[in-house]
Order: C-alpha cells, then structure tokens, then sequence
C-alpha cells in the first residue's frame, strides 16, 4: 500500500521552494519492503544553499515579536492536528510503527509545537543591581542565529518538532537533516509550515543519503551557530568533535541503556503494564526504551510469570491494522543486532521464556529472557528491538550498582510503594530523567535529555528554549 494523500512530498524545501536534485532514494516500508515513495537525495552542495538561505531568512527573522512567532506556530500545531490521519498514514508506512502509535506521537509532537508557541513570549531577561548607583544592568536573551537539527528514524515527527520549534520561537532559523529512513513525515510537515505562513528560509529541509557529508557540512559550516542533534553516541562523538573548529553551541541526546527496577515492595500488576510501554512501544526502538529489568529476588518468579503472559497477549504485524501492538524492525542490521543479543544472552545462560524467533521478514517475536548474565552485551549495549532481559538483584545497594553500571544515563525507571526509598532511588540513580512508577516519562512541560554519555543539553520545557538562545549582558553608565 502506499500513501495517496496531498502530503506525500518527495521534494526538499530549500529557501521556500520544493527541490527535486539530480538523483533519489527509495523509502521502503519495513513491514513488506515495498517502496512507498523515491525522495529527492541531495548533496553537501545543496545543504550550504540551505544555510544560506536560513541565514538571510534570519536577519528579519529574528527582528518578528515573539507574539508574531507564537501565531505562527500556533497555525502550524493546527494544521498538523487537522491532517493528522494523513501523517500518521506517512508515518506508519515509512517507520513501520503501529498507526495508534504514529497518532500518539503526532499529539505528543504537535505537543511541543503548541508549548513553545506560548512559552517563546515568556523569554525574560533580568535586572541586576549595580554596585555603581549611576549605572544599570539588563540582561536580553536572543535566538542564536541559524540551527541544524539532525533528527532520528524512530520518531520522525516529534523529533522535529522538539527541536525546530524551540528554534524557531527563540527567532532561530533552521537546517532541518531528517534520517534517509523516514524523510516523508518531516517534508509533511515542512509543507504545513509553508502552509502556516512561515517565510521563505525560516525551516529549509535537506533530504539525502550522504549522512556523513551533509552532517560534516551542517556541523562545520561558520553560519551554521547551533547543531541539535538525536542518534548514536557514535555519530554524536563526531559531530561534537567537528562542531568545536568553530566552537558551535551544541545539543546531543544520545544513546541509553535505561535500567528497569523492581523492588520486592512494589505493585507488580503496576510495574508489568509499566514494563509494556517501557519497552514494547515502537517495537523497543526507543533512546528511552528499557534495555535492563533489574528485579528483587523474592518477586522475580512472580514478575517473569505476569510479564510473560502478558507479553504472549502483544499482537505483530503490519501497523497499519489496527489491533497491531508491535510492528516490524527498521532494518535489516535492527533485526541482526536484535539476534545477536538473544544469542550471546542465552550462551551466557539466559532463558528464553516467550519469543526469541523471526517471525518473517523484519518481524521479531516480543521476547523474555530471565536470569541474564551482567556480562552479556545485553547488560552493555542498547539492543533496541523487542526483547526484554530480566536480571536478578539482592537488594537496594546492589539494584543501584547495578543501574549505575553503564556509560549511559538518559532514562531509567523503577518501582517501589515505599516513598522514602523512592526518594533514595531517585537521587542515587545516574540518569537525567527517572520514571517512578511510571515507563513513560516523556512531556512537553518537562526537560527531556540525558547525563554521562547519554548527551548534552535539554529538549522542551523552558529549558529547551534557552538552548537556542544567548544571554546578552547590557551595561548602562550614568553621569
């Protein structure tokens, strides 16, 4: 099947005008491999007339009232609410994630649209007290200039809009680079910002299959004063490195291995609906997916039992059916990572409970594994399918040695009736975001990012604007 709605665009959006380029790639649907459209695959040329056009865009840009910018956004959130059946048509066929998610993530996304298109008016500056009586001291905040974002396969819309709309409220303009994977949800929504009334080089959208050589080009190129990105610490590590020639602002929310508690005084029946969401949304391809079920010794038999039955009830299959659960693996090298995991976990004496086979294609049956060893790669690296690995711990001191033990710190999760542990948990716990009785922690309102080698910066909240502005100190002398 393929998507026949008005949104479909196969072109890229540089300086208010569609670009077809030389050359295409194909975006196939991972649920039967079938092509769902040919996207204009541009080069490293293309994407420095893109940043020049976001940079003549921004000198008046920048000069539009925050008021301005809030209705424009404002129109934006609409439209992408309104044509929401569209997207999440694009969404689904492209990523493969089951359509009741894709909707869920076009109302988190739109989300962050709405959020930012309110809280760009409340960008305040200070007044300081002088120790000179004749003299003043303001502080202003201003959008830093042109942004590149570099934006992830496995939420290709709130990805987007978590960063270009903070960017744009701050006055910003932006390079948007969505993965090769998934560019249709991301030029949809480019044409609804068209649509809104955004002017020409406010948001250009590069599409290509150079993901290297446009990503150098975005992280070195001087007019280029902010890089946001979302992937692999690998790809970060890189970026970061070239950005510092010249000395861009940088935002990374990179990779996790968010350990999942559960404490022998928890709400079992609680903490196994939390284990679903925590790691079967999107088929486990999620930075914030649980990658580790760390749980207490005297409830691991009970936990493994109510989790397995629940996870033999997760229906596979192509997202665009409804009653889908779990959709397909985004590719190939998702599918051969998934097995390796499940290999090396059970040679290291890890047994299987339910799942552990291919379906057919890049179908993977939802997994349990219990009695994981520590040293698997499983206990190291995110496996980001549809496998859950349960580990045994003793007690609350080992629980947090445990879930500590990892370069990685950007979601983690536990479980416990006990407020004054939950406290305790909670602090101790390496992680720039903590879900407590809960496995799902994500919000607009709220500061998303992560600690370690889990990235830099934060993403919504009022947090999320400031990373797209600088603190400019006025100095008023007196007679």
């Amino acid at each position: 099947m393929k998507a026949t709605n008005n949104l479909l665009i196969t072109e890229s959006l540089i300086d208010g005008k569609w670009i077809s380029g030389k050359k295409t790639f194909d975006v196939n649907n991972p649920a039967n491999g079938k092509t769902v459209a040919k996207v204009a695959d541009l080069t490293v040329s293309e994407a420095k007339q893109a940043i020049k056009a976001a940079n003549i865009a921004w000198k008046k840009w920048k000069d539009t009232t925050a008021a301005e910018r809030a209705d424009l956004l404002y129109a934006w959130y609409s439209l992408i609410i309104q044509n929401k059946d569209q997207i999440a048509e694009i969404m689904t066929l492209e990523c493969g994630k089951p359509i009741t998610e894709s909707y869920n993530e076009i109302t988190y996304g739109a989300s962050f649209i709405s959020w930012f298109s309110e809280e760009g008016k409340r960008s305040y500056g200070d007044t300081i007290p002088s120790s000179n009586p004749t003299n003043r001291i303001v502080t202003i905040k201003q959008g830093i200039g042109v942004v590149a974002a570099i934006t992830p396969w496995n939420f290709p819309l709130a990805m987007i809009t978590r960063k270009v709309a903070p960017a744009l409220a701050a006055g910003c303009t932006v390079v948007l680079r969505p993965a090769s994977e998934t560019p249709l949800t991301a030029l949809a929504l480019g044409k609804l910002a068209q649509e809104a009334g955004f002017p020409k080089g406010v948001l250009n959208i590069i599409t290509g299959k150079d993901s290297s050589g446009i990503g150098k080009e975005l992280s070195t190129n001087p007019l280029v004063r902010k890089i946001s990105f979302t992937g692999s610490t690998k790809v970060g590590r890189i970026l970061m490195s070239q950005a510092a020639d010249t000395i861009k602002k940088v935002s990374l929310e990179l990779g996790g291995n968010a350990p999942f508690i559960v404490f022998d005084n928890a709400n079992i029946d609680e903490a196994v609906k939390g284990a679903l969401i925590a790691k079967f949304r999107n088929s486990g391809q999620t930075c914030v997916a649980a990658n580790r079920f760390l749980i207490q010794d005297s409830i691991f038999e009970e936990f493994t039992k109510k989790l397995t039955i629940a996870v033999s009830k997760l229906k596979t299959g192509d997202g665009l059916k409804k009653d889908v659960q779990v959709g397909p693996l985004i590719n190939k090298s998702g599918l051969e990572k998934v097995q390796e995991h499940l290999k090396d976990a059970t040679e290291g004496g890890a047994k299987i409970q339910i799942g552990g086979h291919v379906i057919k294609d890049l179908f993977f049956e939802p997994t349990v594994l219990s009695d994981v060893s520590t040293q698997s790669l499983i206990a190291r690296e995110e496996t980001f399918g549809p496998v859950v690995s349960l580990f045994r711990f003793k007690n609350e001191k080992e629980a947090i040695e445990l879930a500590n033990n990892t370069e990685f710190g950007l979601a983690a999760y536990f479980y416990s009736q006990d407020i004054h542990r939950c406290w305790r948990v909670a602090e101790q716990i390496e992680s720039g975001m903590v879900g407590i009785n809960t496995g799902m922690v994500s919000t607009a309102s709220a500061p998303f990012g992560g600690i370690k080698q889990s990235g830099i910066g934060r993403e919504g909240s009022k947090h999320g604007l400031d990373e797209f502005m600088e603190i400019k100190y006025l100095s008023f002398g007196g007679n």
